[in-house]
């Protein structure tokens, strides 16, 4: 049996500064959500535990569909799984009433400390990225935190490109000049981030998850991935509505 943990939540209450706001918006979330479920719901762990306050998320208006620019972050927590890439992008579909996201970026996968990232990391997510791009499901793929090297590697080993690649300016000031030589060269977009190293942690989810549902034995259930996510209107760019997607399992499960 699968159990998942399965939320969203408006940005409204989640500012996507620094963790502690995720994790008090997680939190808020799921004390909206316990509170208007039978308790029965949670002694007996269902196959998915879907953490959702409907009224607060935002369905995209299909008539203004082609006005609005849907883009995605994917960050993996504790997931070794390319899965978590397709099941992340299928649920912001779903969350946000839409067949195709403009763009995903995704944060580095999680590696062993003292580990360098490599391609070889890279390349299972990327992969799967390529199969939503191929299958019209996003229309452009990006990175996050890589040098040029890193970058190099990726984009001659990669069927679909990347488009973009963040840096962040926290542990960089200024754009390397090999990375801009080489993104220039090859029309890949620099784009920057504040974004701290880990997001979530395992700890600060099961926190709040403990505080808001004291009956759920929060220490048997850890994040495997956590979308964020923005709608822009694109003649204006301004944020129209932005949010976070998150799917933690029952370890075991």
């Amino acid at each position: 049996m699968i159990s998942q943990f399965v939320g969203s939540s408006p940005a409204s209450v989640c500012p996507s500064l620094c963790p502690s706001p995720l994790r008090d918006c997680i939190q808020k979330t799921l004390n909206e959500w316990s509170s208007q479920i039978s308790p029965d719901l949670i002694r007996e762990f269902p196959d998915v535990l879907e953490c959702t306050v409907p009224h607060a998320v935002e369905k995209i208006n299909p008539d203004e569909r082609e006005e609005m620019k849907v883009s995605a972050k994917l960050f993996i927590v504790g997931s070794n799984s390319s899965s978590s890439t397709r099941n992340a992008v299928d649920m912001a579909c779903s969350v946000l009433g839409v067949a195709q996201l403009d763009s995903v970026i995704i944060a580095s996968p999680p590696i062993e400390d003292g580990v360098n990232l490599s391609l070889e990391h890279l390349q299972p997510y990327w992969e799967e990225l390529e199969n939503l791009v191929q299958s019209k499901k996003i229309v452009a793929i990006g990175t996050s935190d890589l040098d040029k090297t890193q970058l190099e590697q990726l984009y001659q080993w990669a069927q679909v490109k990347p488009n973009s690649n963040q840096v962040n300016l926290a542990s960089c000031c200024v754009m390397p000049p090999d990375l801009t030589a080489f993104a220039k060269q090859f029309d890949i977009q620099l784009l920057t981030h504040n974004d701290p190293k880990e997001l979530l942690s395992e700890a600060s989810f099961q926190k709040a998850l403990q505080e808001s549902i004291p009956d759920i034995q929060a220490q048997d259930w850890v994040p495997l991935w956590l979308l964020r996510y923005s709608v822009i209107v694109k003649s204006r760019g301004i944020i129209k509505s932005k949010g976070y997607i998150l799917q933690a399992k029952r370890r075991g499960s």
